[in-house]
This record gives C-alpha cells, sequence and structure tokens, in this order.
C-alpha cells in the first residue's frame, strides 16, 4: 500500500486530496461487497490442511447486530466448485449465520484418490478463518457436510474442540464402497432392471473392486467417528426422498453411535419432499426448480430445510442445544449390501480368463518362434476349431461379465445403462452367451473324446484346461449372476 506523509497530502491539488481519502476510505467495500438482497460477500484465500491455498466467499448478513455464529459449509464428492451450494449459503447468511463456502481442493483429490484427513484439516482451516474474523462469534463456529461431507465434517469435529456444532445432510452412515453399490443398485431398479444385475453390482463386483484397491477409501468407517462426538451438538438430516445413501439405515447408524457415545444433543431429522441434497424433489431422481448447475437443475431447497437448520444453529448459538430426538424414518426399499472383506476376490475370474488364454497364447508363441505344427490327421481339424472357438468365447465371456457392473461404478452414473428385458442389454446379450459357452464346452468335450486316439499330447492337454477353465465358470457364473434370471 502506498503511504503519503502529511506534508505531501497538504502539496497535493483539493481535488487530488478528496480522490485520495475516498479511495482510502472505499478500499475495504472494494473487498466485502454488499448486494441487494441485504448479504455482505466477500472473496476470501486461505491455506488448507497441507498449506494449498483455498479459495472461497463469506456471506453475511448486512443487518445482523452482534457478535454471530459462523458455519463453514464442506460439500460432497467431486469437483465442489462454491456455486453448487450457494442457496444453502445464502440460507444461513440471511439468518444471521456468517458462511464460509469454498472451493474444493482438486489437489490429492481424485476420483482414484480420497484422503478425508485431508479434506477434515482443510475444513479446519476455514473454522480458524471465521473465528478471526470481526462480527463472529468464535465459540460458536461449526461445520455442515453433505454427502461426502458427512464423513469429513463430523471427522474435523473429533480433530479440534473450535468445532462448536456439525450438520449433516444426506450422511451416509456405512463405507463409501457400500454407500456407492447401495446408489447405483437403487438407480439401476429404477431404470427398469429387475434382474438379479444390480445384486451383482452391488455385491461381487464392489467385493472384486475392494478387493484390487480400486475404490478410493473403500472402507472408511464412519461409526468410530460418530462414536469420539460425545459433547459436540449435532443435526443429522436426510432427505426423505434420498437415493444416493441409504437414509433409513445411516440414520439409524448415525443415532445408535451418538447415543452410544453420550451425546445429549444429537436430533435426527428427514425434510419432506427432499432429495439427497436437501433439494426439493418427486421422487429423489428429479430436481424441481432452482438455479442450474452445468447445465442439471440443482432444485430449490425444499420447503422447512433452511428453517430447520438455521433455527437449530441459533438454538445452540443462544447454548441452549435441542435435546436428542429422532423423526422416524421413512421406508427404504432396497437394503444395502454389506461388503465381505476378501483379498482374493480377483482370484477365480483370474484363473478362468487363464485357463482359457492357454491355448490361443500357446499357439501365438508358436507364430513368433515360426514353429511348424505337428501334422494330425484330417478328422482331428474338428476339435481344433471347437477348441478355438470355446477358448475365444471363455475369453470374450469372463471378461465381458467382469467389465459390465465394473463400467457402471466407473461411470458412476448407473442410468446410462440401456434396458432392455429388464437387463442391460450387455448383460442379456453375456447371459446368453454363458449358455452357449456350456454348450460349446460339452461338444468340444464329446469331440475331442472320440478324437483322442488322433490328438497330440499338447492338444490334449490344451484341451483339458479350457474345459477346466469351462468347469471353473459353470460354478463361478451364478454367483456373478450371469445364471440367474
Amino acid at each position: 500500500m502506498l503511504l503519503l506523509s502529511s506534508r505531501a497530502l497538504i502539496r497535493l491539488p483539493s481535488f487530488a486530496l478528496v480522490w485520495a481519502v475516498l479511495g482510502i476510505l472505499l478500499l475495504p467495500v472494494a473487498e466485502a461487497r454488499a448486494d441487494g438482497d441485504g448479504l455482505v460477500r466477500e472473496e476470501v484465500s486461505f491455506a488448507g490442511g497441507d498449506g494449498l491455498t483455498l479459495h472461497g466467499t463469506v456471506l453475511a448478513s448486512a443487518t445482523a447486530p452482534g457478535k454471530r455464529p459462523g458455519i463453514v459449509l464442506v460439500g460432497g464428492s467431486g469437483p465442489g466448485p462454491r456455486e453448487e451450494y450457494r442457496q444453502e449459503a445464502e440460507a444461513f447468511a440471511r439468518a444471521g449465520v456468517t458462511t464460509l463456502v469454498f472451493d474444493k481442493r482438486t489437489v490429492r483429490y481424485s476420483t482414484t484418490h480420497r484422503d478425508f484427513g485431508l479434506l477434515a484439516d482443510d475444513a479446519l482451516a476455514g473454522v480458524r478463518l471465521l473465528r478471526g474474523r470481526g462480527g463472529v462469534d468464535p465459540h460458536h463456529v461449526g461445520l455442515w457436510g453433505f454427502s461426502e461431507g458427512g464423513w469429513v465434517a463430523p471427522l474435523a469435529a473429533t480433530r479440534s474442540s473450535d468445532v462448536a456444532f456439525v450438520i449433516t445432510i444426506g450422511g451416509p452412515g456405512h463405507s463409501p464402497l457400500r454407500t456407492q453399490a447401495w446408489n447405483l443398485s437403487t438407480h439401476l431398479r429404477h431404470r427398469g432392471v429387475t434382474g438379479f444385475f444390480p445384486d451383482t453390482v452391488a455385491g461381487p463386483a464392489a467385493r472384486l473392486i475392494a478387493s484390487i484397491g480400486a475404490f478410493p477409501a473403500a472402507d472408511h468407517d464412519p461409526l468410530p467417528v460418530l462414536e469420539r462426538l460425545r459433547h459436540t451438538p449435532v443435526l443429522a438430516l436426510w432427505g426423505r426422498h434420498d437415493t444416493q445413501v441409504p437414509p433409513q439405515e445411516s440414520a439409524q447408524i448415525f443415532q445408535r453411535a451418538l447415543a452410544g457415545a453420550g451425546n445429549e444433543h444429537a436430533v435426527i431429522g428427514f425434510v419432506a419432499g427432499a432429495a439427497h441434497n436437501g433439494h426439493r424433489t418427486s421422487d429423489g431422481f428429479d430436481r424441481l426448480g432452482g438455479p442450474l448447475y452445468h447445465g442439471k437443475p440443482l432444485g430449490a431447497l425444499a420447503p422447512g430445510y433452511a428453517d430447520t437448520m438455521t433455527s437449530w444453529v441459533n438454538e445452540v448459538a443462544a447454548d441452549h442445544p435441542p435435546i436428542s430426538h429422532a423423526a422416524p424414518a421413512p421406508p427404504q426399499a432396497v437394503t444395502s449390501t454389506p461388503i465381505p472383506q476378501g483379498q482374493y476376490a480377483w482370484l477365480a475370474p483370474a484363473l478362468l480368463l487363464l485357463g482359457f488364454a492357454i491355448h490361443p497364447a500357446v499357439g501365438a508363441l508358436r507364430r513368433i518362434a515360426r514353429r511348424p505344427r505337428t501334422r494330425t490327421r484330417t478328422r482331428t481339424i474338428r476339435s481344433t476349431i471347437l477348441l478355438r472357438w470355446l477358448t475365444v468365447l471363455g475369453i470374450i465371456e469372463v471378461s465381458g461379465a467382469l467389465l459390465c457392473p465394473l463400467a457402471v461404478f466407473a461411470a458412476g452414473d448407473a442410468t446410462a445403462t440401456p434396458v432392455v428385458a429388464g437387463s442391460p442389454a450387455i448383460w442379456l446379450l453375456l447371459k446368453a452367451l454363458a449358455i452357449g459357452l456350456l454348450a460349446l464346452a460339452a461338444t468340444t468335450a464329446a469331440t475331442a473324446w472320440r478324437e483322442r486316439q488322433a490328438l497330440g499330447r499338447t492338444l490334449r492337454l490344451q484341451t483339458l484346461t479350457a474345459l477346466t477353465a469351462t468347469a471353473g465358470f459353470a460354478l463361478w457364473a451364478p454367483w456373478w449372476g450371469l445364471l440367474r434370471p
């Protein structure tokens, strides 16, 4: 900043002196602007958990008197720009709660990497920022966590006594992988998938993903974290039409954990007419009203949602936090599936692929080495051709069966799957090919037996290996859902 001595100011022309004084007086207004909606917004930057610079906006009421409570908004999964939570931030600020909403980090956070501890440190950095601001009561600054933030905000509260309260909306009670499996299977059923495929996604496929470590923070358990919130007032809310986390199960877990911890100020509630994010919906799959975000409707805040949160915060700030109570949970159509711990879930499909791949691999190696094949009689051509088709079909079948449900996880959006006769089109084709594979194996076995005297030792071993792989496939396919309705 340029500083002028009093003598230099006297020498300035009168109009220049006026502008200099006005410039000094208006400097704070350039940083904190008051819009026509009665809110003051100030752009801020602060250091996150690992020193990364984070950018956000502090919103406050232009008329609320005295020291006000504060709240830091912790977003859900994904990049989470602050604009996504503008409606919530404005609702808190209008109610006299100074609010920080910030752009989520994209460094050390991606679709393949999650560190809830680091995100919790970011949230605590935001709490420190608000606690140091004039007009904010440093003893009543809390956290609001949406979805993934429902794991992060409680974790942050256990790490610092600076967090005066916690609000969650759509907070998951299960691990990230189990929650996502429930989410995807629920959306598949909404799309009209009525067969066993949703169970494959939520069960065997999820277990396979866990075994290969392909899902970030897959086994994070929120229960021990909730059990450490002994003295922090908690308001845990779910939309009555939540289709992304199991609301009934999650609410029960929150209630039991907080009660078991001896927390006397834990309120469990459900927002009528609300989706996962507390915004208006008719069934949990659409959004009604509100602004657009990336061309898609966010939905307006559900009636009563903002009032429930802001009135609760003001009661906490008045040192009268509500006594623990829980509203009746809405019915939940689909129960989530536990993900068994198994480090070797990948082994069975790997062995199947290996068994089917041996014959074409030997042929490829021979071609590379340019070694001529042993001449066999003409009548062995049939079994050789059948073996070739069996191995190729086996590789296609096992690979496709693995990729189909895993692609649902990778896309993160089960609604993109085309459905035919109650099953995804590709899955329906794979089920038909599974029957064809077993029939082809039976034909190959019968033909090879008839021609056994003419087959060379190498072809016999390759045929036996492929048929053994098919037998293994016959045992694995029902568990994977290929030979089920």
